[in-house]
């Protein structure tokens, strides 16, 4: 793949990157010449999902992107920290940030445990909004500042929800976000989409 240097020099911190949409930006950008940060839980091999932190960093390190495999359950603020200020060691800071970690359960309201119920706020709402925030002060440094958050544009109509409640409302959280830190840090030239 051809290395186009479109994101040389830039730095993506991206959560849930060790496997499937996650890891496809990450290859994406590494293309582009990107640095990127690798946030996830998946350190080991999983028995029935491939792919853990490290061989996502091997991928992205050959098709021409530089790595950081950094271990992050987005549910842990002084995992977050740690990470957000590793990168920011070993690249200089951080220009992109892709909210991309999420669980999933597409369950009926009576069929939805609160643990799940839970699970899917905790990673999905408040993940988001914490990498985000840690992430916000090295944002404003750049001069290409981006949240990019992997969640559905808002719509009211009730058959989004119906199905699977607990679902949509967690993954609604993540669009408030964009909604709401759009506006609040515009004047920041902090884009968030």
């Amino acid at each position: 793949m051809i290395n186009t240097g479109k994101l040389a020099g830039r730095t993506l911190f991206i959560t849930g990157a060790s496997r499937g949409i996650g890891k496809a930006i990450a290859l994406k950008a590494a293309q582009d010449g990107a640095n990127v940060v690798i946030a996830a839980k998946t350190a080991d091999p999983h028995p029935k999902l491939p792919g853990t932190i490290y061989t996502a960093a091997k991928e992205i390190e050959a098709v021409g992107g530089k790595a950081l495999p950094c271990v992050v359950d987005v549910r842990d603020e002084g995992a977050v920290r740690t990470a957000v200020q590793n990168a920011v060691a070993k690249f200089g800071g951080i220009d992109i940030v892709i909210n991309n970690a999420s669980a999933i359960s597409l369950t009926p309201t009576e069929q939805t445990d609160m643990k799940r119920y839970d699970l899917m706020h905790q990673i999905n709402s408040r993940g988001t909004f914490l990498v985000s925030k840690e992430c916000i002060p090295y944002l404003r440094k750049s001069n290409h500042a981006h949240i990019l958050n992997i969640s559905p544009p808002l719509n009211m109509a009730p058959h989004w929800f119906s199905n699977h409640v607990a679902y949509t409302m967690a993954k609604y959280g993540m669009s408030m976000c964009v909604l709401g830190m759009a506006k609040e840090f515009e004047s920041a030239n902090i884009a968030v989409n």
